[in-house]
């Protein structure tokens, strides 16, 4: 209402705006889809036996490892990977570059398919990290239907996407460190406030413990006096 009797202003149909000082509900937060560690030590084992199981491989561990976008790691090149510092360079919204840590599985895993990939011409500042048939760059698409393959083939039941690896790297670690201003940092958020999404979370997480454990949080028994 309030934008339409905007427009109505704007187009001198009619003046002023009843509906001005009116607040618009708020949308209920939708809260980001995880896996726990255990679904996603499920998911990473599987074994590497040729090219195609090494890229995917690499690419599910690397998402992991280092929270990235979709986007970014379909945008990655040979040269934004280092091995030796065990980091890796991001270019994420914005045009803004992060460089972010890479953890020892994924380094393994990324030094399999290093191993395996076809070899390009170009140097590797303008090399695709991640390739498909013909040593194309891979697609956002591509990576979306294995990530979804593998997790069928693991045996988890439910839809599994790529974002999903980012949203429990930020959930685990969250959990595991509190520091909040450093997951931001790491997943390259402008604004705290997207990154507080996880901190409810984390609450979450906290609150089962709380009452699987609390002697005063505990249901009690069925039948027993009050």
């Amino acid at each position: 209402m309030r934008t339409f009797f905007g427009y109505l202003e704007r187009e001198g149909a009619g003046r002023g705006n009843p509906a001005v000082l009116v607040r618009a509900p708020k949308a209920k937060r939708r809260l980001p889809a995880t896996l726990d560690t255990d679904q996603m030590a499920r998911l990473l084992d599987f074994r590497v036996d040729d090219a195609l199981s090494a890229r995917d491989k690499a690419i599910m561990e690397l998402f992991y490892s280092s929270g990235l976008r979709v986007a970014e790691l379909v945008g990655l090149r040979v040269g934004d990977i280092d091995l030796a510092d065990r980091t890796v360079r991001v270019l994420g919204k914005g045009a803004k570059t992060r460089i972010v840590p890479v953890g020892r599985e994924a380094l393994a895993a990324l030094r399999a398919w290093l191993a395996e990939r076809p070899r390009g011409a170009g140097s590797q500042a303008v090399t695709p990290l991640f390739t498909g048939p013909g040593g194309r760059r891979l697609s956002i698409r591509a990576v979306q239907l294995r990530v979804a393959q593998w997790a069928r083939r693991q045996g988890l039941p439910m839809h599994v996407h790529p974002h999903m690896f980012r949203h429990s790297f930020a959930t685990h670690l969250l959990e595991s460190s509190g520091n909040l201003r450093g997951v931001q940092e790491l997943l390259g958020h402008a604004d705290i406030a997207t990154t507080q999404v996880y901190t409810h979370l984390d609450f979450q997480h906290l609150a089962k413990v709380y009452d699987a454990a609390h002697p005063r949080a505990r249901r009690r028994p069925q039948g027993a006096k009050a």
